[in-house]
């Protein structure tokens, strides 16, 4: 997490984020850097609008409960709802699952 942490810091100062950087700001912050794992964040994010990112999350996490909201269900007697199509619900679920990758590149 200490990785995700020093690339947001480095994003905000807009510097460039690489496996060095990471493992520099890691150092700083009084810990080991592991070489591995800065490579692993450093490439994962290479291309990665994070300022984008970040705003696309939380109209997403703002959306949730929402949506939660309204597909609660409905009281006894109360009309119901239809069900989504299979090829529906696929496509909402590759929808979601985009909208994570764009999280980790």
């Amino acid at each position: 997490m200490e990785y995700v942490y020093a690339a947001l810091l480095l994003d905000a100062a807009k510097k460039e984020i690489s496996a060095n950087s990471l493992m520099e700001v890691v150092k700083a912050a009084g810990m080991s850097p592991d070489e591995a794992r800065a490579k692993a964040v450093a490439e994962a994010l290479k291309g990665v609008n994070i300022e984008e990112t970040i705003k696309n999350a939380s109209v997403l996490q703002a959306a949730a409960p929402a949506a939660a909201a309204a597909g609660a269900a409905p009281a006894a007697g109360a009309k119901k709802e239809e069900k989504k199509s299979a090829s529906e619900e696929k496509a909402s679920e590759e929808q979601a699952a985009g909208g994570l990758a764009g999280l980790f590149g």
